[in-house]
């Protein structure tokens, strides 16, 4: 039962400190960048797992936070726009 719990505890200290990673990325009114550079819209919210969500074409969508990263100080994934409007 000791052993259940010390991997509970380190299996939730290894996501938290991936979400305070990805959190630490995406930031509230920053510019999100896609794959080529383009630019893909501000970031309106970022989710507790550390997505960002931002408009395109007139609607909310949600970008994965295993797929940001800061490039030169920009917020960018590896998604191309369509690949975020399409939900990949």
């Amino acid at each position: 039962m000791k052993k259940f719990a010390y991997l509970a505890v380190v299996g939730a200290l290894a996501v938290s400190s991936v979400a305070a990673q990805a959190e630490s990325v995406a930031a509230r009114g920053k510019m999100l960048y896609g794959a080529g550079g383009s630019r893909l819209g501000t970031i309106m919210r970022v989710t507790e797992d550390g997505s960002a969500q931002i408009i395109i074409d007139g609607r909310m969508v949600t970008v994965p936070a295993a797929s940001l990263s800061a490039v030169e100080g920009k917020v960018t994934t590896s998604l191309s726009k369509t690949e975020v409007i399409s939900g990949r």
